[in-house]
């Protein structure tokens, strides 16, 4: 009779599971590691990494009575067919003048918000096994809890640590979401990941625009763009703001020269296929937005997160960045917005075309 972990797995993997693998609920590996991380201020102003400090020790912080956890990771990576920004500039708005003003959104935050589809996918995944066991007491949970997910998906199987701190996997690369299962089941558990596979590559070191890795695989968010962009609440540091280019909101940099991405696969699920607005958004359009167009623009998107003024805050410096005078009547306009945070990142980006502008005549061009 088949074991009812390879049942749980079987049927994970009919829900859209790509990977899933079963870690002991011991205490997480790196604990030490993340206290020595947050204690040099790494984790910038992410007041949650410190408050769940504690508690990310052990598993039992989310579920007492748990035995096992249940990992999983879904792919992400939109399967084919994408359009460049330039091509979605130049299609939306129809001059070749304004090709430059176009931003980018990571990968991850171009379809549905990923909370939602894997904690229905978890959730159905513990109804299942409940069926089989009764009583069986569980809870899935998704980045929102204090668990280290990285250390029981290498402890599960699922992957090695790469130095760009993902989890990398050697078929499906690192564009996967990681979720987890507790239970309150002993299950055989699989075999860690053995081995690290990037060797001495640095690719990802290399190519980060802000040089946000202080040695490999430790990040220090104060300088990440996908940290300043998304959980930063306040200006972005004049010094990482022209390495931030045209990065609306995250940045896939790292991902995207790894070479264990190079042929990784595209994605089954049809909830994580781009939304053709999200590909590459227009930040003058961006600029022009209120509180209820914002909501209802991006509603059921990670770009929530940002709020309404983190995102015209981005939008104003994508356009600072892209140096085309098009962009100074949309920021002008700006230069009213109610929010300081939008009005500041404006001036910024005015300024800075305007002496774009300036160096050009100068220099007879």
């Amino acid at each position: 009779m088949t074991s009812l972990a390879a049942r749980i797995k079987e049927q994970g993997r009919s829900l859209g599971f790509e990977l899933i693998g079963i870690a002991p609920a011991a205490p997480a590996d790196s604990f030490d590691r993340l206290q020595d991380w947050l204690a040099q201020g790494f984790a910038g102003e992410m007041a949650y990494m410190h408050k769940h400090e504690a508690a990310r020790s052990s598993p039992t912080s989310i579920l007492p009575a748990v035995r096992s956890v249940v990992m999983v990771g879904m792919n992400y990576q939109a399967s084919g067919g994408r359009q460049s920004p330039v091509d979605f500039a130049v299609q939306t708005r129809g001059a070749d003048a304004l090709r430059s003003l176009v931003a980018r959104v990571a990968r991850y935050a171009q379809g549905a918000d990923y909370h939602d589809v894997l904690r229905d996918k978890l959730n159905r995944l513990l109804a299942w096994i409940q069926q089989e066991v009764p009583g069986c007491q569980g809870r899935g949970v998704v980045d929102t809890a204090p668990l280290l997910e990285r250390d029981f998906a290498r402890r599960a199987g699922l992957g090695w640590f790469g130095k760009n701190t993902m989890l990398l996997n050697k078929r499906q690369g690192s564009y996967f979401f990681l979720g987890a299962l507790l239970l309150d089941l002993n299950l055989p558990a699989d075999a860690p990941h053995p081995t690290n596979h990037c060797g001495t590559c640095t690719a990802c070191l290399d190519a980060c625009p802000t040089q946000a890795f202080v040695s490999p695989g430790v990040l220090d968010s104060r300088r990440c763009i996908s940290y300043l962009t998304i959980e930063l609440r306040g200006p972005i540091p004049e010094e990482f703001r022209e390495p931030t280019g045209d990065w609306l909101f995250g940045c896939d940099v790292c991902q995207e020269v790894c070479p264990w991405n190079r042929k990784a696969p595209g994605t089954n699920e049809p909830a994580f296929q781009p939304r053709p607005e999200l590909e590459a958004v227009d930040p003058i359009e961006l600029l022009g937005l209120s509180e209820e167009e914002f909501r209802q623009r991006f509603r059921g998107t990670a770009l929530l997160r940002t709020k309404r003024r983190g995102l015209l805050r981005n939008a104003a410096i994508v356009l600072g960045n892209s140096g085309n005078p098009a962009a100074l009547p949309a920021l002008r306009r700006a230069l009213g917005d109610e929010e300081p945070l939008v009005r500041e990142a404006a001036e910024w980006a005015i300024g800075r075309i305007v002496a774009g502008v300036e160096d050009r005549a100068a220099a007879g061009r």
